[in-house]
């Protein structure tokens, strides 16, 4: 592969699924302490979830409780319990213009807003005939790290 023209600065989130928010409330939140931080609700992403936080700072990591609205209905957010995992990306736009001519598969919707406000895509769980390369089993989300989150990152090198 050519040189790589976008960095993955660090992790930005977990993604947890279960039939039940607050059971997983008491483990992340009661039990291991994570800070609540915000609250998503999408009746086209089939998702009920609370964003919880560990650290603080450019450094910290956001884990979304998830539930599904619907648990008969697709996307079944709660299957596999391990939903996703999200990557700091210093060039959203760059990455997935590189990684699509790589032959990366995405899933569709392409770059638009998160939960949490960045700016998100997602790299499918398996590449096809057309687009190969795929998360191998894991949906990857790919975020647009913060200019701050970027300045720390790079600074950590």
């Amino acid at each position: 592969m050519s040189e790589r023209p976008f960095s993955v600065l660090g992790i930005q989130q977990i993604a947890i699924g279960g039939l039940d928010k607050g059971a997983l409330r008491k483990l992340w939140v009661d039990t291991l302490g994570l800070h609540p931080t915000g609250n998503f609700r999408s009746e086209k992403e089939n998702v009920d979830e609370d964003i919880v936080e560990a650290g603080s700072g450019p450094f910290k990591i956001e884990v979304d409780l998830m539930q599904p609205i619907d648990p008969e209905k697709r996307p079944k957010v709660h299957e596999p319990a391990l939903n996703h995992v999200g990557l700091w990306i210093d060039d959203l736009k760059t990455a997935v213009d590189w990684l699509t001519a790589k032959g990366t598969r995405f899933t569709p919707g392409g770059i638009r807003k998160g939960a949490a406000g960045f700016d998100v895509c997602f790299i499918h769980p398996k590449g096809n005939e057309d687009s190969p390369i795929g998360g191998e089993g894991v949906l990857i989300e790919l975020v647009q790290a913060p200019e701050d989150v970027i300045k720390a990152f790079r600074g950590q090198a």
